[in-house]
């Protein structure tokens, strides 16, 4: 190990100063990897169902690697691509307006490229964030705004999605002080991890607090596309709702398109324009060719309709499994997650504290994994993403679970 030198007292505050790198405490998803290794360690030779991937398992559709192909052999393509193309601009707003009906979407001032949805998330704080100033965020979900809110010297209120409320938060229980002091709102539907859906009466209250309160709203919308039994909704569908914010979409979930690194931001101008400010000053934009391959992606929803269907059909399946196990489960509004509550323990004595030791046991004793969620109250994400080779692979993989979690006894 390198010896300590002055180095190790220069780390900034929001990182952890001269603690950097001295914590001892274990997150959840290292806790995670580190227990599928000791479980496969001490089952050697045996299949581990990974429950847990929260990214497609296929690749990109043979269409849209191949404009990949074709674009990067392209000498325009080489170059800067800055806060982006206006082709993919044009490409968004068209499939806002075909996929969700969204009308009205300037693509030349209202939309801008992302590289992958993380970092755009990671910008808003930079554009809004003063110290003291306030994030609303949904928990369970994902953290990254909440990170750069206190990086930027703001404080974060959780606003817990609870079962009895459909996994909606209550924006009604928001205080008037945290309200007068909040900039930004963050809210992701269709929800990770919950699966739940949002409602357009849900986001025209979105848009009134928003706009009795001064109030930005960011909808991260990774998963819109993927809705089961309904239309995607879109928040920009709502009336007043480009006065108050932008929307996030990801080609990451709906195209398998992860590694590749590409979203966009569309709503609201000024918003748009912020974000477009801090972007320039951070990167240098995504791979042309690779936002041109996005284009073809854009211009062929039916691609998420295929993959939407595959989720749909192995949720349901999960969903059964664990249905018949006790479990409160079914197909979900949206996403590829199944979110139950953790049982309380197995007749034959053994106790779960919380999610993690239920999401641990599984591991331990049936080498099946899963994330675990102890953040309103003990649930367990399952994910439709598992690996697989094809429908009959698909099944088997299926029936292997249903096969291990038979012999279960749980008490809820």
């Amino acid at each position: 190990m390198q010896k300590e030198t002055y180095i190790q007292g220069l780390f900034a505050e929001r990182i952890g100063g001269s603690m950097f790198g001295k914590e001892t405490k274990i997150y959840k998803f290292e806790k995670i990897k580190r227990a599928k290794r000791a479980a496969l360690a001490a089952n050697p030779g045996s299949e581990l169902i990974d429950f847990g991937v929260g990214e497609p398992d296929e690749m990109a559709f043979p269409g849209v690697v191949q404009a990949l192909q074709k674009e990067a052999e392209m000498p325009e393509n080489r170059g800067y691509a800055d806060n982006g193309i206006q082709e993919f601009k044009d490409a968004a707003a068209r499939y806002l307006h075909k996929v969700f009906g969204v009308s009205g979407i300037n693509p030349e001032t209202e939309v801008l490229h992302g590289i992958g949805s993380k970092p755009v998330l990671a910008m808003f704080p930079a554009a809004f964030i003063n110290p003291g100033d306030v994030t609303l965020m949904t928990v369970p979900g994902y953290p990254i705004m909440g990170t750069h809110t206190r990086w930027y010297g703001g404080t974060v209120m959780n606003l817990p999605l609870l079962e009895q409320n459909n996994f909606l938060p209550d924006l009604d229980a928001v205080p008037a002080d945290v309200r007068k002091k909040t900039k930004l709102l963050y809210i992701n539907y269709p929800n990770n991890p919950t699966g739940a859906g949002a409602t357009t009466a849900f986001f025209e209250k979105v848009v009134r607090f928003a706009k009795e309160n001064d109030i930005v709203v960011v909808h991260d919308a990774a998963y819109a596309a993927l809705m089961y039994g309904s239309r995607p909704l879109s928040f920009l569908s709502v009336p007043g709702a480009k006065d108050v914010g932008v929307e996030i979409h990801s080609l990451s979930k709906a195209y398998n398109m992860t590694g590749w690194r590409l979203a966009f931001v569309a709503g609201n101008e000024r918003v748009v324009a912020g974000y477009g400010n801090v972007k320039d000053n951070y990167d240098s934009g995504q791979f042309k060719a690779i936002q041109k391959a996005g284009i073809h992606a854009l211009e062929h929803p039916e691609i998420t309709d295929e993959i939407t269907a595959k989720y749909e059909r192995r949720l349901k399946a999960m969903a059964d499994v664990l249905a018949g196990l006790g479990f409160n489960a079914r197909v979900p509004a949206g996403t590829f997650y199944l979110y139950v509550k953790m049982p309380k323990g197995v007749r034959s004595g053994r106790r779960f504290a919380n999610a993690e030791e239920f999401s641990e046991f599984l591991i331990t004793e049936k080498l099946i994994s899963t994330v675990p969620w102890d953040d309103a109250g003990s649930y367990i994400r399952f994910s439709a993403t598992f690996e697989s080779k094809g429908k009959a692979d698909e099944q088997r993989v299926l029936e292997e679970f249903k096969k291990r979690m038979s012999g279960l006894q749980f008490e809820f």
